[in-house]
């Protein structure tokens, strides 16, 4: 069985594999297929089954599991994650393993379908450091990201000062909106 840190390099290097040799369509399908359809099949259950009930479930358990470094947020219509130490990119940074130019993007490639089919919509961002936010509400519900602050208090991952050190990619209802410095 392959181990927890060889999996994020294996992981890694099947999408920049995929990337150079198929394009970046043959990715995202990978993502969707692959991940978002097979091996995640129990949070697609867990979400459809609960709702946000069920998004708490997963990730409480999942990111617990994995040791990340996050806090979640639930309030009103909305379900939000503030990571401040991904455990996969982590690994990968502090072992030089970087294959793929946005390891980031496979979470949106994966969580995305699965919300859009049960009637969600994302707001994210992550700076390809380890840290990214989530606010995940119907898709219906026409607000757009929080202010810094206004959900999670002092805990949202925005209001860090290594926020702003990597760059930034927004996502504005799960379609991918700005690039640049955070």
């Amino acid at each position: 069985m392959i181990g927890c840190q060889d999996f994020c390099g294996h992981y890694d290097w099947t999408f920049e594999y995929l990337y150079r040799e198929y394009g970046e369509e043959a990715l995202r399908d990978y993502w969707e297929q692959a991940i978002s359809r097979d091996s995640q099949q129990h949070a697609r259950a867990l979400i459809s089954e609960k709702g946000f009930q069920g998004m708490s479930e997963y990730w409480g358990h999942t990111l617990a599991e994995e040791e990340a470094g996050y806090v979640s947020t639930e309030a009103e219509g909305l379900y939000r994650i503030d990571m401040y130490r991904c455990p996969s990119l982590g690994f990968l940074l502090e072992h030089g393993l970087r294959h793929y130019h946005d390891y980031c993007e496979h979470c949106m490639g994966w969580i995305a379908p699965i919300m859009a089919e049960n009637g969600f919509s994302i707001d994210h961002a992550h700076n390809h450091r380890g840290q990214c936010w989530w606010e995940i509400r119907r898709a219906a519900d026409s607000r757009g990201p929080s202010s810094p602050g206004e959900v999670a208090g002092d805990q949202d991952v925005r209001r860090r000062d290594d926020w702003s050190a990597g760059e930034e990619h927004l996502f504005l209802r799960s379609r991918r909106a700005v690039s640049g410095p955070a």
